[in-house]
């Protein structure tokens, strides 16, 4: 995992804002202000979600005295984050463009391109630095796994794979799917990429700047588009925190047109064209936004099923999709154990999870940089632990997956002591989970908070969890952030006396965290999802299922990944496997969920009986409880904020913003 970031001073980019599809305008940034960050301001925010290296690299760019308007460029060091002063532009050099009748600034003639790189080595044999340069000029910063779609050797870096492929592909300044080009185009390639990814790369020789998010968002790229008030374009994993006004206070002035400097970046792949105007010497940048060539793909963004209405006579075992499934995913015999005879949606689904978890956490070499004698103590996975449906089933998945001599730890935060719902679920999972897995060195890793005294912490998770401003972001993100920090207490039995139990302080120093996000999203676990169907059937709920999936970048990933990032940890999210999303869309929607059964029977029929398969009986009948309730965090800052639940619940506190406009 990297925390990956890019600032272009001095280019005129055309086209940005009209080819997204998202409500980012020049209206909308109408009024907003320049950003106010310094270079060590990213590089701080960027080393913690990269702890093992931070590279920096500079391309200039200048127009060719010749007049033909051609582009020279050259890659330079960057060096020196001492002393830099701070400035709108945020570099030390910066030379603030004028507004100009043709655009957002007067021309120069010299650009420069700002690559960041901080690195979190989870993947390949060999330290590896980013940002990532050939000798042609080529630079890549990456930030993401890649499970499929791409030839992978055990041992191998997911960066350097990918830049040696990406220096084979197309440079014709078309960049279509067709051309008269032997390499392969940089969309065709980016789009066969299963897994996670937010990248960047400068293609030397046709002058061109790509750079896009995987098509869920599961990897965070927020972007300052350019304005009248700042006409540099800024990509990074996360907004710097100076970028951002620092109080949840809703008296400070101008918070909203702040905050509006920053967008989750739409998921796609882009690309900027740059060349000089041979009459003014100007540096042009020509945006587009291009299409995904993978088939599979463009069919899991579409997000349509098949089946959604019951009709009689109809059974899912008839439906073709179905025996492919079985036949794809469920193996004929496992260690001597035969299929079984009678294959329900459940084991298919078990059986898609499971390749994706053990992707996720088995595949490839774990990179670990200590191998001294705490090895034998070492846990490379965690999970974030509830308790409930989700965790449960990502905790008894990964048991059997994992090779049993690593220990496995379950995070779980509360604001509320044991009194929490979540951490009366997680001692009860503990104890499922100790059953079905009796040798596996289990750690339930409490985290109690106080909102009281997390006011330096707020500050800081309300800079992570920007351009989202709700107070219902601030409570997730403040509990993502503190659960996958990791730091709590660990009770055990003592085994000479089963009714002793002795308390220690515990830090999981695991690098990999998997989250249970996407499952209520495609299984119907909301509470809107039954009121939708209440009101109008499977056709509503289906058309607000695929609602949730096609904004959950926005909404949730990108938020949640920069939370849990921050504290050097890489989320996971194998519900939100290509193939895992398939196999859920594959089946009727009556098989996924049946919003005539009452809560905690019903939603999410089908995950509840994959966790009956797994023996983890008590989980399978637990209710739906987001985060935010479960660990009573929004319980206390709807007491903090507004004084009571119920002043809270008046105003759907949920939704309401931690700042005032100045409008």
């Amino acid at each position: 995992m990297c925390g990956i970031a890019l600032v272009v001073d001095g280019v005129h980019i055309h086209g940005l804002c009209s080819s997204v599809d998202s409500s980012s305008t020049q209206e909308q940034h109408h009024g907003s202000k320049p950003l106010t960050f310094t270079i060590d301001d990213l590089k701080a925010a960027l080393r913690r979600r990269g702890p093992d290296s931070l590279g920096t690299k500079k391309v200039v760019l200048e127009v060719n005295n010749g007049g033909d308007g051609e582009v020279v460029s050259h890659v330079a060091e960057y060096e020196g984050i001492e002393g830099e002063r701070s400035c709108s532009n945020g570099v030390n050099d910066c030379k603030p463009c004028t507004n100009g009748e043709n655009g957002f600034g007067m021309c120069r003639g010299v650009a420069e391109m700002y690559f960041f790189g901080a690195v979190l080595q989870l993947r390949g044999t060999n330290p590896v630095t980013q940002p990532l340069v050939d000798a042609s000029g080529n630079v890549l910063i990456y930030n993401g796994e890649i499970f499929g779609g791409v030839h992978m050797s055990s041992d191998s870096n997911d960066a350097e794979v990918l830049f040696q492929r990406l220096r084979n592909c197309c440079c014709c300044q078309s960049h279509g799917s067709v051309s008269s080009c032997s390499g392969e185009p940089i969309p065709s390639l980016l789009s066969s990429i299963k897994g996670p990814w937010s990248v960047v790369y400068w293609q030397n020789v046709s002058r061109t700047l790509w750079f896009g998010r995987d098509a869920f968002g599961r990897r965070s790229l927020v972007v300052h588009w350019p304005t009248s008030e700042d006409s540099r374009f800024v990509l990074s994993s996360v907004s710097p925190p100076h970028s951002t006004a620092m109080s949840p206070d809703p008296e400070v002035e101008d918070r909203a047109c702040t905050l509006h400097s920053w967008e989750e970046l739409p998921c796609g792949v882009y690309s900027v064209s740059i060349d000089g105007s041979n009459t003014d010497a100007c540096l042009i940048g020509r945006a587009v936004k291009h299409e995904w060539t993978n088939c599979m793909l463009k069919d899991l963004i579409k997000w349509d099923r098949m089946l959604v209405e019951p009709k009689q006579g109809q059974s899912d075992p008839s439906n073709p999709l179905y025996s492919s499934l079985v036949a794809e995913l469920v193996p004929a015999s496992v260690n001597g154990t035969s299929r079984p005879s009678s294959i329900t949606p459940a084991h298919v689904v078990l059986a898609a999870l499971k390749k994706s978890i053990a992707r996720r956490t088995t595949k490839h070499t774990i990179f670990k940089v200590d191998k001294d004698d705490r090895e034998q103590n070492f846990v490379p996975v965690a999970v974030l632990f509830s308790g409930g449906l989700d965790s449960m089933i990502l905790a008894a998945i990964l048991h059997e997956c994992l090779d049993a001599s690593y220990g496995i730890d379950l995070l779980n935060v509360s604001f509320d002591g044991k009194t929490a719902p979540d951490r009366i679920t997680a001692r009860t999972g503990l104890k499922e989970l100790k059953r079905i897995g009796p040798t596996r060195r289990w750690r339930l890793i409490e985290i109690d908070a106080d909102l009281s005294n997390l006011t330096v912490e707020m500050k800081h998770v309300m800079s992570l969890i920007n351009p989202a401003n709700t107070y219902m972001d601030l409570n997730i993100g403040l509990a993502l952030w503190l659960a996958a920090g990791g730091d709590g207490w660990v009770y055990e039995t003592e085994t000479s006396q089963h009714d002793s139990c002795h308390r220690f302080k515990y830090k999981s120093e695991a690098r990999i965290l998997l989250v249970g996000s996407g499952a209520d999203e495609q299984c119907a676990g909301y509470g809107r999802h039954r009121t939708k169907y209440r009101n109008s059937s499977w056709l509503g709920l289906h058309e607000e299922m695929k609602l949730d999936m096609q904004r959950i970048w926005k909404r949730n990933l990108g938020r949640d990944d920069r939370c849990i990032a921050d504290n050097g940890k890489e989320a996971r999210f194998p519900f939100l496997d290509e193939d895992v999303i398939k196999v859920l869309l594959g089946f009727p929607l009556w098989e996924i969920a049946n919003l005539d059964q009452p809560s905690g029977t019903g939603d999410k029929k089908i995950l509840r009986e994959v966790a009956r398969l797994l023996g983890v009986y008590e989980a399978a009948a637990h209710p739906k409880r987001a985060i935010q309730f479960g660990s009573r965090i929004a319980q206390e800052s709807n007491k903090r904020n507004f004084g009571s639940n119920r002043a809270a619940n008046q105003v759907s506190a949920g939704s309401v913003t931690f700042y005032r406009s100045s409008s």
